[in-house]
């Protein structure tokens, strides 16, 4: 019995039914896959996947993800994209969607696609904790990147032993440097760098202020999306128990613990809470979570889903944003001086 489901897996025995042929590759592959034998894995589903009939959409669906996932453990991720981006214009329904997404997201190779995914996520199932505390984590993970030219004139214009000055004057040095509030941040740990002409410190403050700038605004929407993370969390909690009900506890916790870390004044904290938490309510919450599949053509569930990270954060945190607005009007004028 035992030889002959061996050979029905392993093909020694040829079958009539191209249906039951494919549905035995599909396993193979799915086997190889799961052994971590990714090459393999992908030659079974190549070999079914231009000879499955249309009509079984279903197969075909997890065939195609079969390969996508096998290309990006191949690192050939642009291949393995392009059949995401594929699944998600077919997608029908809202499951269908979430499962691509997912897919796009375990492919990201880059913060800001990582972002941009987890953002459309966020805009299909705006009331789920975890996406949101994902989206929170992916804004701390992203690091402001400093152009090549700019990168270069920043190490000509000092010397080693200027660096090591700025290093012992400055208690944030470093990459962290770049991470200080400028609300929070007491002025004698404010780095200053003596340069030999006016015209190179002015770069300097430009470039300081430029990274000052963009780590305030992806901590301001890392805070903003744990809040509403929390707030989310919170309304569910009392209908959890066991390890559900402990690990909703434990991530408000983690979460409390790294709003300690961002610096933010009570106010600030308490217009962010107001803003994330505009739209939660039980009866929107009870809903999303004993919703219906939504079973609808492409073009009306692309409908469901924000179109730009700019229209994401426009959104959710233009409320947040004008409340730094005086930062910002600041920060814009120091560039267009040391222009």
């Amino acid at each position: 019995m035992l030889r002959k489901l061996w050979q029905w897996f392993y093909g020694e025995t040829e079958s009539s039914d191209d249906v039951e042929a494919l549905t035995i590759k599909k396993f193979r592959g799915d086997l190889a896959y799961r052994r971590q034998e990714y090459q393999k894995a992908l030659q079974e589903y190549s070999s079914i996947s231009e000879k499955l009939p249309p009509t079984n959409v279903a197969m075909k669906r997890d065939v195609q993800e079969g390969r996508a996932r096998c290309l990006a453990h191949l690192g050939r991720r642009a291949e393995a994209l392009a059949i995401a981006t594929d699944l998600e214009m077919k997608a029908t329904n809202t499951d269908h969607l979430t499962t691509v997404l997912c897919l796009q997201l375990a492919i990201c190779s880059s913060s800001q696609d990582a972002t941009f995914c987890l953002q459309k996520l966020v805009s299909l199932h705006p009331f789920s904790p975890w996406t949101w505390g994902r989206l929170a984590e992916a804004y701390l993970a992203a690091r402001p990147a400093l152009s090549s030219s700019a990168a270069s004139s920043h190490r000509q214009s000092h010397s080693t032993s200027r660096d090591k000055a700025v290093t012992s004057a400055c208690p944030h040095s470093g990459e962290d440097c770049r991470l200080c509030f400028p609300e929070t941040l007491p002025e004698s740990s404010v780095c200053s760098v003596e340069t030999s002409s006016s015209k190179s410190r002015k770069k300097e403050e430009a470039l300081t202020n430029f990274r000052d700038s963009l780590s305030l605004e992806a901590r301001m929407k890392a805070c903003a999306s744990f809040i509403r993370t929390r707030l989310l969390l919170q309304l569910t909690q009392s209908q959890q128990t066991s390890f559900a009900l402990e690990r909703n506890l434990r991530t408000q916790q983690e979460i409390e613990d790294k709003m300690k870390g961002f610096g933010f004044k009570e106010d600030t904290l308490q217009l962010m809470t107001e803003v994330m938490g505009e739209d939660i309510v039980p009866e929107k919450i009870k809903d999303e979570v004993h919703s219906e599949v939504k079973c609808v053509g492409p073009a009306a569930l692309a409908a469901l889903v924000i179109a730009s990270s700019e229209e994401f954060e426009d959104k959710w945190f233009r409320k947040i944003k004008d409340h730094f607005c005086s930062f910002e009007n600041q920060f814009h004028t120091q560039m267009q001086i040391s222009a």
